[in-house]
C-alpha cells in the first residue's frame, strides 16, 4: 500500500510545510482560497459517504484536520485516520485533537489500515516542475493506493483542464476530468459518479464499490 513517489512527496511536503509556517490552521494554510469553499469541497467529498451513521474513514493528505472538523460536526459515529506527507502538518493536527479519540494522525503517503472509506483532497494540485506524464503516474498510483485501503469507496478532487486558460498557473496540474472518470470505471467499479457542477474550477469524482 506504499507510494513509491519519494522524492515527489518530498517536495510536496516542503511545499504544504511553507503554507503552514505561512499562514497556520487555517483553509490558505493548505493552498485554499478561503473556508467557503473549503466546506464545498468537503460536501461534494463526503456524498461518498450517503446516509451511513457508523463508519471508519482514512483522510489523504489531512493537512491539520479540518475535514474532521467537518465530519464530527455532522455524523456521531465515526473512526478517523489522517495521513500526510508534511511532519508539520501532522504535528498540528495531532495537537489540535490531542483530546479527541476519534481521530488519529500519521506521517505517510499511505493509510496504514483499511477503512470504509478514503477521501483525497487537494493533494494531486501542486505539480511544481513535475512533468505532466510523471503527475499523472502519481495520481495513479495513489488512486491505487486508495482503492487497496477502502472496503466502500473513495473520493478525490483534481483541478479541471476545462478551467479558464489565463487564470491557470504552471506549477498547478489541471487533469481531465473524463480521463479519470473512464480510468475509476474500468480499473476500480461500475458505480463512479463524477461531479463538475458546483462552481470551483475543479472536478470531484466519487468511487463506489459494490458489496
Amino acid at each position: 500500500m506504499a507510494n513509491n513517489n519519494t522524492e515527489l512527496l518530498a517536495e510536496v511536503a516542503q511545499y504544504y510545510t511553507s503554507k503552514l509556517a505561512e499562514f497556520g490552521e487555517t483553509p490558505q494554510g493548505v493552498d485554499w482560497n478561503g473556508e467557503d469553499s473549503q466546506i464545498l469541497r468537503f460536501e461534494q467529498l463526503c456524498k461518498i459517504i450517503g446516509n451511513i451513521n457508523s463508519f471508519s474513514i482514512n483522510d489523504l493528505g489531512c493537512g491539520y484536520g479540518a475535514l474532521f472538523d467537518f465530519l464530527s460536526s455532522r455524523y456521531q459515529d465515526l473512526s478517523y485516520c489522517g495521513n500526510d506527507v508534511s511532519e508539520s502538518m501532522i504535528s498540528s493536527a495531532k495537537l489540535r485533537f490531542k483530546e479527541q479519540p476519534k481521530a488519529s494522525f500519521t506521517c505517510s503517503s499511505a493509510p496504514n489500515k483499511v477503512a470504509d472509506f478514503g477521501i483525497a483532497s487537494g493533494i494531486f494540485n501542486v505539480q511544481m516542475s513535475r512533468s505532466d506524464t510523471e503527475w499523472q503516474s502519481y495520481i495513479e498510483s495513489t488512486l491505487d493506493v486508495l482503492d487497496q485501503t477502502s472496503t466502500q469507496g473513495f473520493a478525490f478532487n483534481c483541478l479541471t483542464s476545462y478551467s479558464d486558460t489565463n487564470k491557470m498557473r504552471d506549477y498547478l496540474y489541471y487533469a481531465d476530468p473524463c480521463r479519470l472518470f473512464d480510468l475509476c470505471k474500468r480499473r476500480y467499479s461500475r458505480q463512479v459518479a463524477l461531479l463538475h457542477d458546483y462552481g470551483l474550477y475543479e472536478f470531484t469524482i466519487l468511487v463506489r464499490k459494490s458489496l
